[in-house]
């Protein structure tokens, strides 16, 4: 099925494009990154909107958005009361786009904006969603490139039916139908490639290569990279509690073995007490073993301890956008109990 442009964007009440990008510290890049937008999305000759969501940036990101949005009508500028972290970020975002296509990119540029028209394109072709696959990681150290390609292929061997697309990030397209299947989605810990892949209908993969940061530093270490790792194996796969019981099974297997060659041993050779350094050794074994089952299980409850308190994901400070949105297209975020200020 065709998605169709709207031929008169002035025509069309509400943007058939928006884009999504959350922003964290990122002041130095900000002027290039609205430069290179307008740039792009004013030469496709369609109505769109940016939707930009500062998560508690220490600063001037938050001052920068909110003067670009009293100043462009086409920009909304989403305030969070503090620093939630990118997926409550990005999902803040989402949830207050209009248009019919969704663009979701950071701001550090390494996705490079020219590919919309592209990626637009495919959408208009009949996807629903557009996956933007990396072609090279040029820049990235061995253990990153590694750890990534380990990484995709153990998730989705894991996730059964549900597949994420290798070497993908947050860019892609969304269609309107399947992000308001997203937005349905009601878990606290979000790990948004995988929801992005849940949630399914018609995909697109094209390849692009990984840009430069255009200015400043990246907030990703490794123990961050290790971190969102594991909260996608354990946000869709109860596969670590499994290899958990699998080796205790083969531990108790192996103690079991042991210590009928200790009785073995005993009645056909005499009672031998030289065995102290290996006992140590098996309990010290067994006790690391106990640990890291107790850990994982742990990270488990504490997940259904998090979604039980039914928190909110995020809390908005401000909402900024220059005239206000109409009420047939703005998003009820104080019925949500957040705090919304429209300029």
């Amino acid at each position: 099925m065709l998605n169709p442009i709207p031929e008169n964007p002035s025509s069309v009440a509400s943007p058939v494009v928006s884009l999504v990008i959350p922003v964290y510290n990122e002041i130095d890049v900000l002027p290039l990154l609205f430069d290179r937008l307008r740039s792009v999305m004013d030469g496709l000759q369609l109505s769109y909107e940016m939707v930009l969501v500062d998560d508690g940036s220490k600063d001037a990101s938050a001052a920068y958005l909110v003067e670009q949005a009293q100043a462009d009508n086409r920009v909304k500028a989403i305030i969070l009361s503090r620093n939630f972290g990118k997926e409550a970020a990005l999902s803040a975002g989402l949830q207050h786009t209009c248009g019919e296509a969704i663009v979701v990119l950071d701001a550090d540029l390494q996705n490079p904006p020219e590919l919309i028209p592209q990626m637009l394109e495919k959408w208009r072709d009949g996807a629903d969603i557009v996956a933007m696959k990396r072609r090279n990681r040029e820049g990235e150290s061995w253990a990153k490139k590694s750890g990534s390609y380990a990484y995709y292929r153990i998730m989705n061997r894991i996730t059964g039916s549900m597949n994420i697309p290798e070497d993908t990030g947050d860019f892609r397209l969304m269609s309107r139908r399947s992000l308001d299947s997203l937005n349905r989605l009601p878990e606290r810990n979000r790990y948004m490639k995988g929801l992005f892949a849940w949630v399914g209908y018609p995909t697109e993969v094209m390849e692009y290569d990984v840009a430069d940061r255009a200015a400043g530093e990246t907030k990703w270490n490794y123990f961050n990279l290790f971190s969102l790792a594991f909260e996608g194996i354990t946000s869709f796969s109860v596969a670590p509690l499994r290899a958990m019981v699998l080796l205790g099974l083969i531990t108790a297997t192996l103690g079991g073995l042991f210590g009928a060659w200790i009785v073995f041993k005993t009645l056909m050779f005499g009672n031998d007490l030289d065995g102290y350094p290996s006992i140590i050794a098996m309990i010290t074994f067994l006790g690391g073993v106990q640990l890291l089952s107790i850990g994982v299980l742990g990270e488990y409850v504490g997940k259904t301890y998090f979604e039980a308190k039914q928190r909110p994901l995020f809390i908005i400070q401000d909402v900024i956008q220059n005239p206000p949105p109409s009420a047939a297209t703005s998003v009820p975020a104080a019925a949500e109990g957040n705090s919304v200020n429209v300029i």
